[in-house]
C-alpha cells in the first residue's frame, strides 16, 4: 500500500478538526494557543503534501510551510507573553474571566 495525497489530506483534516475543537472548547488560554498551533500544523501537512504530489519539482510548499512556522512561533511568543502578563495581573488564565474590556 502506497501513501497517497488522500492520506495526507485526511491527516491534515483530522489535525485541523482537533485543533479547532481544542481552540473552541477549552477555557484555558494555553490550550487555546495549542489548538491554534495544531491548525497551523495541519495547514503545513497539506502544503507539503500538495507540493509533493502536484508540483514535485518546486519548493513553494516548503517555503510557505517555513513561513507558517515562523508566524506560528511569533504568535506563540506574543500569546505566551500576553498570558503570562494576564496571569500575573489577574491570577487566572481562563478565557471566560477575561471580560474586563467589555462594555
Amino acid at each position: 500500500m502506497t501513501i497517497g495525497l488522500t492520506h495526507f489530506l485526511v491527516l491534515g483534516a483530522a489535525l485541523f478538526c482537533l485543533g479547532l475543537f481544542c481552540a473552541l472548547s477549552k477555557r484555558n488560554l494555553i490550550a487555546i494557543l495549542m489548538g491554534i498551533e495544531l491548525m497551523l500544523n495541519a495547514v503545513n501537512v497539506n502544503l507539503i503534501a500538495f507540493n509533493k504530489f502536484v508540483a514535485p519539482g518546486s519548493f513553494e510548499g516548503q517555503v510557505f510551510s517555513i513561513f507558517i512556522i515562523a508566524v506560528a512561533a511569533a504568535e506563540v511568543a506574543v500569546g505566551l507573553a500576553l498570558v503570562i502578563s494576564i496571569y500575573r495581573d489577574r491570577t487566572t488564565s481562563s478565557a471566560e474571566e477575561l471580560n474586563w474590556l467589555k462594555l
